[in-house]
């Protein structure tokens, strides 16, 4: 009987169906310019070829669900159900960090307890961190393996190149910043109790092997990390283990444990996302700015209280239900009344300049470095600065080095340009950066932020003044946000 060709949309259908989500794979070799499982530094090599960073940032994330199309898992598993993909193919995330990158990383970077390496146990139901002071050097932190303790590297982002350049294309697609813990675990050890994490996860299975729970979700609105007893989680809604080159994801709020099994090592990346990014998150800034407005504007909001309403609310009052209704009917208005001071927009530019502010900067292609400020020739030679005269010119094409690099926000007074450029790749650890835009520029800056991917010419900025245009091409170049269409000549 002639066996039926299944899709990996269907495949992924019945996934989504299941009460365990699981979509098995091989490795698999399409045409060109779609997703496959092609090795990892030669999809960033092609990726860097594509000239729009939004486009380039759905390819990488497509390549990480593949054969999941991406729309359907936006559409029917984020943020509702975990999913599986087995892939049978070892080498299908090979590249993006090994045990060997993680032990030269140890020998050749200062990585600090605490700070940048956890280290854990999980024995008979009790969870403990063994973390030392100080520097975590080799002889250590492979002592702690030996004994059984599991080894958590908190941003692998700020030591490899690879994670840093996959974790700052993948922000710009959830518009959300991308973070990332490394986990080695000895075999047949557990280093986390079972718990859950206010962050989508997407666990990248790299070395060796991992058994994975995962529960229902549950949120206490207890402070992370919130651990918990098996006797308090029931059975797990799905149950595998990951190989290398499998990925599991499960939205915030889901309990998980893994354990490792005996024959194997088990070393994974967790991506994560979307960390303080609900609705909840934008209203606990839209409705006090809301409320300060409306009591300024409107005589209702600052009308005294009832002279007897502690008498008749409260939870010692539940019997005075005729009195509460009229007081929750009143409270039920004024709220309804407070959406329409709601200021909404003034509510997102803050929250995007936490985004701006938590975002990795962007890793430039060589193309991107040959034509912005790092690919400047200026040097010291001879006993003085060369190469110090830049030309920019009308006539120069120029647009913004990544879509998400910049955002325009006003305080009330002046207007800002907040960008990521030169951001760390440790979390925070640099201030927000941002620069003052003059009034004669912020046309110019709103047309060059809506122009991308397209290069426009300085001269087609849209200010009154040519030295206007050039002036604020100049700003831009320096602080690394623009680039030209071709390397720049010197003047």
């Amino acid at each position: 009987m002639e066996k039926k060709h299944v899709s990996a949309f269907e495949l992924y259908q019945n996934a989504v169906l299941a009460s365990t989500p699981e979509v098995k794979t091989s490795s698999v070799k399409v045409q060109c310019g779609e997703i496959s499982g092609v090795a990892l530094d030669s999809l960033l090599s092609d990726l860097a070829k594509v000239s729009n960073s939004r486009v380039r940032a759905s390819k990488l994330f497509q390549w990480l669900i593949h054969p999941i199309p991406s729309k359907s898992f936006f559409r029917d598993a984020w943020e509702k159900k975990p999913v599986l993909i087995k892939r049978q193919n070892p080498d299908y995330y090979k590249g993006l960090f090994s045990t060997a990158e993680f032990d030269r990383i140890l020998r050749r970077d200062d990585v600090q307890y605490g700070v940048n390496l956890d280290v854990t146990s999980y024995r008979n139901g009790k969870r403990e961190t063994h973390n030392p002071p100080g520097r975590a050097l080799p002889f250590t932190v492979w002592d702690f393996y030996e004994s059984g303790c599991s080894l958590r590297m908190l941003n692998p982002q700020a030591f490899s190149s690879t994670v840093w350049n996959v974790l700052s294309i993948l922000q710009e697609h959830f518009g959300s910043m991308a973070g990332a813990n490394m986990y080695l675990t000895p075999p047949g050890t557990q280093g986390f109790a079972p718990h859950y994490d206010d962050i989508e996860a997407f666990v990248v299975q790299l070395e060796g092997k991992k058994h994975w729970r995962v529960y229902n979700p549950r949120w206490l609105g207890i402070p992370l990390p919130a651990n918990f007893s098996h006797s308090e989680i029931g059975k797990p809604i799905l149950e595998a283990v990951l190989e290398a080159g499998d990925l599991l994801y499960f939205p915030r709020g889901f309990i998980h444990q893994g354990d490792c099994l005996t024959d194997a090592h088990s070393l994974h990346i967790t991506v994560s996302s979307y960390q303080r990014n609900s609705w909840g998150n934008l209203l606990a800034k839209v409705v006090p700015a809301a409320l300060e407005m409306a009591m300024e504007e409107d005589v209702d909001f600052r009308g005294g209280l009832p002279v007897d309403y502690l008498t008749y609310m409260g939870v010692q009052n539940s019997d005075k239900v005729l009195q509460m209704a009229q007081f929750l009917s009143r409270i039920e208005g004024l709220m309804k009344k407070l959406a329409t001071f709601a200021p909404v927009d003034a509510a997102v530019d803050q929250k995007a300049r936490g985004y701006l502010h938590d975002c990795l900067p962007p890793m430039l292609t060589a193309e991107e470095r040959a034509s912005s400020v790092q690919g400047a020739p200026s040097r010291w030679e001879n006993g003085e600065p060369v190469d110090m005269g830049v030309a920019i010119r009308g006539q120069i094409r120029v647009r913004l080095v990544r879509s998400g690099i910049a955002r325009l926000c006003s305080d009330g007074e002046a207007v800002w340009l907040y960008y990521t450029a030169d951001n760390s790749r440790v979390y925070h650890k640099e201030e927000p950066k941002s620069v003052e835009i003059k009034a004669e520029h912020t046309d110019a800056m709103e047309f060059l932020i809506h122009a991308y991917p397209k290069f426009v010419t300085v001269g087609s900025l849209p200010c009154k003044l040519a030295e206007d245009k050039v002036s604020l091409a100049e700003l831009l170049f320096k602080r690394g946000l623009i680039h030209t269409a071709e390397p720049l000549q010197q003047s």
